[in-house]
């Protein structure tokens, strides 16, 4: 009997125990709300500093500014900035911290050491390449059709005065080239000459077509007649004797004596500190320690894996030849190519978007308010262009957008739209950008960071849930998942062979036509969008493989308790992080859900 009670006894000691420890990890510390202001302040220095980004987010405020982030001036103001956040997150230490605020000032140290880190290297001379840089943003927004606003003459007048400072930043380009083409740190010929046309394309005398004329083609009925005078004079006086002019300097430049210095090597192994800026580049894409020869196997192990699935669905089809042969019957089968109009291609995305409606629900219980839309890439860098989704503002007011490159419809293959709306669109970028800018519970500093490994991550991992969402019924179709899951796992082959291992532009090529069905003039324009921006196509399969791997955990110990849509808010909830983070909130969570 007395053993009866001392046995009890201690059973209800240790539950004693264990509720007044669980009571211990409920615990929650209030909001700081120095801490707080901290962030708040942060966000709005930074959109100041960035006032491009605060037009791309949906804030007005700073719409005819345009620092010349080329000026050594910009340049020590950045380090000032985050050096300054920095050693301002060291007042606040974890334990005064609520456990949200935890996860904003591990993500705020993380920008600021990446931010600081960049400063160290020389990207002032690379101030132009034919897929990433500002000459390309900026037509997109003076095309009209962009984040910058032109419905009021206040719109008008800011533009006017962004241009000025655009100008001026044209011109800061070149000198910074010349530094390059002294030091040797100069863009590949090949990429020049992509270049070249883009620049041709603005210097037309033409107004009607000019692109940046677009706004006066386009001005508001409810302008009174003086402000309409008055804005077709000050357009045409800044792209005739500013904007034109500042083009065809630039152009005539880059065509001549930067072409001349262009380097024959394809990586950014070739120029001074490559190796360093490539070991940078890995870790700020790929929020991990990864090295470049660890990514390389990853590849290739990744590029063996995806080729067995394809081998399945060659035999699915009843294709007998070798599958090398299968990627060009892809390539080339007419019924794969059936469009004749360009609006043929977009109204058979948004008739995919329809199909899988009745899906979501059982895989998404939080679903973005933002609007969505899918639009064609405006001509002038249809060209050069990847499909990709440009995010809504932040109050809602501008859509999501997805936009499609239809150079040539006739030559338009659809047998991946399937998999390419799941990641640029639902549930993949817009869903993970629109949700993360409509929480409320996020500080606003986060409500638009990008991390390219969790959101491309993300993204990617969407395409894998095609069968759940009640695609992939044509196995064309699951072929063009599998081939863009294959595109995104050569990327860790060639991207590490481009800027590792001395592979030239060609080699590159070579391996892609060898191991995926994209057109060579799809394949070539890839590769060189990586040799543009070294490390940026790592992150995808990074990221997806980081996401699935979570996911398997996640199922593996909570078994029947596992609820895919809550790990889904869970991945989601967050906005961007490092995979770090995002790790450790998977395996809490999943603590969380045992107990």
């Amino acid at each position: 009997m007395k053993n009866v009670l001392l046995i009890t006894i201690c059973i209800l000691f240790f539950t004693a125990c264990k509720q007044d420890a669980d009571r211990g990890d409920r615990a929650e510390v209030a909001v700081n709300e120095d801490f707080k202001e901290l962030l708040n302040n942060y966000y709005e220095e930074r959109l100041q500093l960035y006032p491009l980004n605060a037009t791309a987010e949906g804030d007005n405020r700073y719409n005819d500014l345009l620092p010349n982030f080329l000026t050594d001036e910009f340049k020590a103001k950045e380090v000032q900035f985050f050096t300054d956040y920095k050693n301002k997150l060291v007042s606040f230490p974890d334990d005064s911290l609520a456990s949200g605020q935890k996860m904003s000032k591990a993500v705020l140290a993380w920008e600021c050491d990446r931010n600081l880190d960049r400063s160290k290297f020389r990207e002032d001379l690379y101030p132009i390449n034919q897929m990433w840089t500002l000459q390309l943003s900026i037509g997109q927004l003076a095309s009209g059709a962009g984040a910058q606003p032109f419905k009021t003459v206040q719109d008008y007048d800011n533009w006017l005065k962004r241009l000025d400072a655009y100008v001026a930043w044209l011109a800061s380009a070149e000198i910074r080239m010349r530094e390059g083409i002294a030091s040797k740190q100069v863009l590949p010929k090949s990429l020049i000459k992509k270049v070249i046309p883009q620049l041709a394309s603005m210097t037309t005398s033409n107004l009607d077509e000019h692109l940046f004329y677009s706004p006066i083609k386009n001005l508001p009925k409810s302008f009174d007649a003086l402000d309409k005078e008055r804005l077709i004079s000050a357009y045409t006086k800044m792209l005739t004797e500013k904007v034109i002019p500042a083009y065809q300097q630039l152009h005539d430049f880059m065509n001549t004596e930067y072409m001349e210095a262009g380097r024959t090597s394809s990586g950014i192994q070739g120029v001074p500190n490559g190796d360093d800026y490539y070991a940078y580049s890995i870790k700020r894409y790929t929020t991990t320690d990864m090295s470049a020869n660890e990514i390389h196997q990853l590849g290739l192990s990744e590029v063996a894996r995806i080729a067995a699935e394809m081998e399945k669905v060659k035999n699915q089809v009843g294709f007998k030849e070798d599958l090398r042969s299968f990627f060009d019957h892809v390539r080339a089968k007419k019924e794969l190519m059936p469009f004749s109009d360009p609006n043929e291609v977009i109204a058979n995305f948004n008739a995919i978007h329809e199909k899988m409606k009745p899906q979501i629900e059982k895989l998404f219980d939080k679903k973005p308010q933002t609007p969505f839309e899918v639009r064609r890439t405006e001509a002038f860098r249809e060209a050069s262009a990847s499909a990709e989704y440009n995010p809504g503002s932040v109050d809602g007011t501008r859509p999501g957008i997805f936009y499609v490159p239809i150079p040539d419809v006739s030559t338009y293959n659809m047998y991946s739209d399937e998999d390419l709306f799941l990641h640029e669109a639902i549930p993949g970028h817009h869903f993970q950008i629109s949700l993360t800018q409509e929480n409320k519970e996020l500080p606003k500093f986060r409500k638009t960071l990008w991390y390219s490994a969790y959101g491309e991550g993300w993204a990617l991992y969407t395409e894998s849930l095609g069968k759940e969402l009640g695609l992939y019924d044509d196995p064309y179709q699951y072929f063009g998942m599998l081939g863009a899951e294959m595109h995104r796992a050569i990327r860790l082959v060639v991207d590490t062979g481009l800027h590792s291992k001395g592979w030239s532009r060609e080699r590159a090529i070579q391996y892609s036509l060898d191991n995926e069905a994209e057109s060579e003039a799809s394949i070539i324009s890839e590769i060189e969008r990586y040799m543009a921006n070294p490390g940026q196509a790592l992150s995808y399969k990074i990221g997806q493989l980081k996401i699935r791997e979570l996911r398997a955990k996640a199922e593996k110990e909570l078994g029947d308790d596992f609820d895919i849509r809550e790990f889904h808010n869970q991945v989601l909830e967050t906005g961007c992080v490092p995979l770090a983070l995002l790790e450790d909130k998977i395996d809490n969570w999943i603590e969380h859900q045992k107990k």
